[in-house]
């Protein structure tokens, strides 16, 4: 790496290329790790979870549960009654204009801002339909501060989210769907497209670290024979239930569960994938597709082409109940990534009330059929969904208590926190040397908190820095949803 000085003499038509080499030779020691038990890092301000069992050397009579984010509703309603507003981009925040700006599709206004994140409003005309977007901080041109794909016609950028550019980039090959994110301490772009698979719809997958050469991994996430079988044991669940909305078209002949989309993220130190399991119940007479639901799944990564299901394959966003008034009925549509509010994890996302707005109402003797649109106003909104942060998953105790003990890794400077809730129970933490000896043990926590210090009762961590430790977690009715340090 050169030095300042060697920097400063090269022409300054050198200078830029040579600070990206260096950007991107530091982005590779923040990629997410590859899972092997050497490698195993604790860096000072990301935060370890618990969905796979990186840095986990041992778990005793604790479990993994899954949560479910707390709907808040629809914060964006179609202006235009007749055309369902959807969206496949999550919110960012420009600095620029002090806003959050999100781009939506399906209706004739494609960008919308606000202050808040809850109240929206039309921003300016866009000059031509963005489906995805996103804000890449680490550009140090202004006219490129927004980047987007454009499904199956190339790339755009832009200095507003407003007026883009098309660029001469080959296109990474979709059908009609797709989702894209940044990982900005990779500075990577995670370029998500809908392809065929085994099943049916498949998720591809595409990045890119200058936004000109794309790296096509293929397809990487696709539906599976354990797919089919649960997926008849939704749709029967769904028949069954009154309170959930029901679809036109019944025919177990055309059942199947495949991957409409998904939206793919880092999040701290590993990558989350939202997939949307599309259940297929019968065919629809009005065009060659079927009509259907989808559910919302959690999966997780650490090199973006090998996934691990989580929570058993259980919903992470399901529908909504009929009486509730919601859009998010019958088919939910993931964003691309989770917006960081203070303690939460905010997800926007896609709610339509039906998969289909016509209803069969027969066949005439010249062989067309009769359809009715009982279903064609109002059919679609931008649902608002929130977490606890990190609370995806959680490390569980009861009463009989259980342990964690984390892989060892060398310890950096500064305080330990834990995202913990044991308001009703027990946890402690100690750190083990090389021997296994506690070398720090900490006071009992015993508290329901998104960001916890740990406080040490014996022995002193700020005289362990640089040391090789393992941490080792004591529980008692309570769940630990992460630990890092700052």
């Amino acid at each position: 790496m050169p030095s300042l000085q060697q920097y400063c003499r090269l022409p300054r038509a050198f200078r830029f290329r040579a600070l990206i080499g260096i950007c991107l030779l530091m982005a590779l020691t923040s990629l997410p790790a590859t899972g092997s038990s050497d490698d195993f890092q604790v860096t000072v301000g990301r935060r370890q979870l618990f969905l796979d069992d990186h840095g986990v050397a041992e778990v005793t009579n604790l479990h993994r549960t899954m949560h479910q984010p707390v709907k808040r509703g629809a914060v964006i309603r179609s202006p235009q009654p007749t055309k369902s507003i959807q969206t496949r981009s999550a919110p960012v925040w420009d600095e620029n204009s002090q806003t959050y700006k999100l781009w939506v599709i399906t209706i004739d206004d494609n960008l919308w801002e606000s202050r808040d994140g809850l109240n929206w409003s039309t921003g300016s005309p866009t000059n031509m339909p963005i489906m995805l977007a996103t804000l890449d901080p680490l550009d140090p041109d202004p006219q490129r501060r927004f980047k987007a794909p454009l499904l199956n016609q190339g790339f755009a950028v832009s200095p507003d989210g407003a007026d883009w550019t098309k660029l001469d980039i080959e296109m990474v090959p979709s059908s009609d769907e797709g989702n894209f994110s940044f990982d900005a301490l990779a500075g990577l772009f995670i370029h998500t497209v809908k392809r065929g698979g085994e099943h049916g719809r498949a998720v591809a997958v595409a990045t890119s670290r200058d936004f000109e050469n794309w790296d096509d991994l293929g397809i990487v996430f696709q539906a599976d024979d354990r797919d089919q079988e649960l997926g008849r044991q939704h749709i029967a669940e769904r028949m069954a239930d009154p309170t959930l909305q029901q679809n036109f078209y019944n025919d177990p002949a055309f059942y199947n569960v495949d991957v409409y989309n998904m939206g793919v993220f880092r999040y701290e130190d590993l990558y989350i994938g939202m997939p949307a399991m599309y259940h297929a119940v019968g065919p629809v007479p009005n065009y060659p597709n079927t009509d259907g639901f989808q559910l919302i799944q959690l999966v997780c990564s650490r090199d973006l082409k090998n996934w691990q299901r989580l929570g058993d394959r259980q919903t992470f966003i399901g529908p909504s109940r009929l009486d509730s008034g919601a859009y998010d009925l019958t088919q939910l549509l993931p964003p691309s990534t989770a917006i960081i509010r203070d303690d939460e994890l905010w997800f926007y996302y896609t709610g339509l009330k039906w998969r289909s707005t016509f209803k069969y109402m027969g066949a005439y003797p010249d062989g067309t059929v009769d359809l009715i649109p009982e279903r064609s106003r109002d059919v679609g909104g931008i649902c608002l969904t929130v977490l606890r942060r990190d609370g995806f998953v959680s490390l569980d105790a009861g009463e009989q208590g259980g342990q964690l003990l984390t892989k060892r890794f060398l310890l950096p400077d500064g305080a330990l926190y834990v995202n913990a809730d044991a308001d009703e129970g027990n946890l402690q933490v100690e750190l083990l040397n090389s021997e296994n000896e506690a070398v720090a043990i900490s006071e009992p926590l015993k508290v329901d908190s998104p960001k916890e210090p740990v406080r040490w009762k014996t022995g002193d961590i700020a005289t362990l820095g640089g040391q090789a430790v393992a941490l080792r977690l004591t529980l008692s009715n309570a769940s630990l949803y992460s630990y890092w340090l700052e």
